[in-house]
C-alpha cells in the first residue's frame, strides 16, 4: 500500500529534480484579469521553476488578495515583470533567450506533443475568454494547441498553462537515463 510521503522525503524528491533541469521556461500572461486565475498560473510556474513571468496588458494585479489566496505565497519566489502589451512581452522574452510558443486553438498551430518546446521556451496564454490576442500570435515563434477530444470546446487558462508548462518540463526530463528509477518516492521513503 503506498502512503504519502513526509516533507523531508517531499523535499529530497524536489531537490532531485531540480538537479537534473537544465531548461529554462518562462511564461507571457496576456489579459488574464481573474485574479483566482493568475494566482494558480502563479503556483504552477513556481512549482515547475518557471524563472519570469511577464504580466502583459490588463492581467490581475499579482498583488491581489484573491491571487494571493490560489498562489498561497508562491508569487513571491517568481521574477515577475510587467508589460504594456503582448508586443513588448514578447520582445523582451526573446531578448532573453527564449523562443516563445504560445498555446492556443489556432490555425496554423500543432500540437502541443509536437510543438518546439527545446531549450528556453517562453509560453504564452491569452485572455480567459477570447485566448492570445493576434498581435501575441503574429509575434511569437511557434504556436501550438493542446489537443482535445471531449465535448468541450477549451480549457481554462490556469490549467492550459498548466498542462503546458508540464508537458515542456516533461519533454527535458523523458531523456534522462534512470530518470524513473533515481526519483521513485518510495525509495526516497525507505532510504531515510
Amino acid at each position: 500500500m503506498s502512503t504519502q510521503l513526509r516533507p523531508t522525503d517531499v523535499k529530497r524528491l524536489n531537490r532531485h529534480w531540480r538537479r537534473r533541469t537544465q531548461g529554462r521556461i518562462a511564461l507571457i500572461a496576456e489579459s488574464v484579469t481573474q485574479p483566482f486565475n493568475l494566482g494558480s498560473i502563479l503556483r504552477t510556474c513556481a512549482t515547475f521553476g518557471v524563472e519570469t513571468v511577464w504580466l502583459a496588458g490588463n492581467s490581475a494585479d499579482p498583488d491581489h488578495p484573491q491571487v494571493g489566496k490560489t498562489a498561497l505565497g508562491t508569487e513571491q519566489k517568481l521574477h515577475l515583470e510587467k508589460a504594456a502589451d503582448s508586443a513588448q512581452a514578447v520582445a523582451a522574452a526573446q531578448a532573453a533567450g527564449y523562443r516563445v510558443t504560445a498555446v492556443e486553438l489556432a490555425r496554423d498551430a500543432v500540437p502541443l506533443h509536437e510543438a518546439p518546446l527545446e531549450g528556453d521556451v517562453c509560453l504564452a496564454v491569452g485572455a480567459e475568454d477570447h485566448g492570445c490576442t493576434r498581435a501575441l500570435l503574429s509575434a511569437a515563434d511557434a504556436v501550438a494547441y493542446i489537443p482535445q477530444i471531449g465535448r468541450v470546446g477549451s480549457l481554462n487558462v490556469a490549467v492550459a498553462a498548466a498542462v503546458a508548462v508540464a508537458e515542456t518540463r516533461r519533454r527535458e526530463w523523458q531523456d534522462l537515463p534512470g530518470s524513473a528509477e533515481d526519483a521513485d518516492p518510495a525509495e526516497a521513503a525507505r532510504a531515510h
